[in-house]
């Protein structure tokens, strides 16, 4: 199984800053409050498209940062909030988050889709904390914080093209011409004892995925030779490039018994979109043979074209036919997706921890809040302080000893604590 890896960095947007303010106009004193609420942020999202069939774009680029939601105005004005990033992935594309190594998704079905980070909610306006008791509320929230995260992508790939034929009739050699792929080469049969896959980019928007399936003979789908196993991966492939040596002494009679072997293990194989190439043009004698087996496959309804690996001859147009061949082809059925379970966490969970430098509190619920706290207002300090005793944490500082002037680290902000 050929897997293909990425490694990227995600983030999702910020929620936009909600607003204090209060309503100015002429002739009204005493206007309440009107401060807007921020747009929600930007979550990032992995969708499968099925004609993706590799991660090789995540060689350029390997950051992604959804947008921030904007912020509240005035007269109870809702920011705008961020439109998703969608991050297209090819069928089959595992993903992990790359610090826990925990298994986030299984992606195989078409336009599925994972959030993988969410973006932040808008931090609320003051007209939220408006009460009976307190008519100007000086109290907001600024956005919550985005979601980040390293991800871990994995390909179990499935290859769009499938090299066939009997074994040292070039199909490794051809496999390496075309594409970055290093197969073990040599002059005798059954070099290749496992598939070996290899990427070739056409151009900017055209990718072929190919696979040089091992040497089939007589009996294969018997598990004579290298067995039948190999027979299940042509069943996996697309579009079929039959490879002849033009140095056996009947090509064409390989070419019969290679695909009398593929209709007894699977009589829909044959039927594949299939392009036969005659290898080793550079040889003299294989161009002497060339119009006569070229005539004999058209005779049986195939399209030939002669190639040459060491030569790198006609590489680029057999390519681009198959490329065609394969934009022609059915889609492959794809497996359900598998579902991926996991426990909640407590979002109120928090720990402390003492050291030199002070107490450091964390936990999701209290370091979200502290980030979504306007400190420059006496109002949200002393909401903030309310969530504390909440979520239970000043009692537990307490208790742990914590004195007065200590300093407490929650998040990115530092604070100095007061009984």
């Amino acid at each position: 199984m050929f897997i293909d890896e990425a490694t990227i960095y995600v983030k999702s947007g910020k929620g936009g800053d909600g607003m204090i303010h209060f309503h100015r106009e002429k002739f009204v004193a005493r206007g309440g409050p009107d401060g807007g609420d921020g747009g929600r942020g930007g979550n990032v999202i992995l969708r499968v498209v099925p004609t993706l069939n590799t991660l090789m774009d995540f060689r350029q680029q390997t950051r992604f940062f959804a947008r921030e939601g904007e912020k509240g105005a005035v007269n109870n004005q809702t920011g705008k909030s961020a439109d998703d990033l969608i991050i297209s992935v090819p069928p089959g594309t595992i993903v992990y988050d790359a610090d826990s190594r925990e298994l986030l998704g299984d992606l195989v079905l078409p336009d599925q889709e994972l959030m993988v980070c969410k973006g932040g909610r808008g931090g609320r306006g003051n007209p939220h904390f408006k009460s009976s008791r307190v008519q100007a509320p000086r109290v907001g929230e600024k956005g919550e914080p985005g979601e980040e995260r390293n991800l871990r992508l994995e390909l179990k790939l499935i290859a769009d093209v499938g090299l066939v034929g009997v074994p040292n009739a070039g199909k490794s050699s051809l496999l390496a011409a075309v594409t970055n792929a290093k197969p073990k080469i040599a002059n005798y049969p059954f070099t290749t004892l496992q598939p070996n896959l290899g990427v070739a980019q056409l151009d900017m928007d055209s990718v072929l995925v190919l696979a040089d399936i091992p040497g089939l003979i007589e009996g294969a789908h018997e598990g004579v030779g290298l067995g039948d196993a190999f027979l299940r991966h042509i069943q996996r492939t697309r579009v079929l490039v039959h490879v002849l040596d033009g140095l056996s002494e009947d090509p064409i009679s390989d070419f019969s018994q290679i695909n009398s072997e593929m209709a007894l293990f699977d009589e829909a194989l044959p039927n594949k979109p299939m392009i036969v190439v005659l290898n080793k043009m550079d040889l003299p004698d294989v161009v002497e043979k060339w119009p006569r087996i070229q005539k004999e496959l058209e005779k049986r309804g195939y399209e030939a074209l002669p190639v040459s690996a060491v030569a790198h001859s006609n590489l680029k147009k057999m390519l681009w036919r198959v490329h065609q061949l394969l934009e022609e082809a059915p889609l492959p059925e794809i497996e359900e997706a598998l579902p991926v379970y996991r426990p909640e966490e407590d979002p109120e969970a928090f720990t402390i921890e003492k050291s030199p430098e002070g107490w450091r509190i964390s936990g999701s619920a209290i370091e979200r809040a502290a980030a979504m706290t306007y400190w420059e207002h006496y109002g949200s300090v002393r909401r903030f302080h309310g969530l504390l005793q909440v979520l239970g944490i000043e009692d537990a500082l307490v208790e742990a000893g914590i004195e007065e002037g200590d300093t407490v680290f929650i998040g990115e902000h530092i604070l100095e604590w007061q009984d």
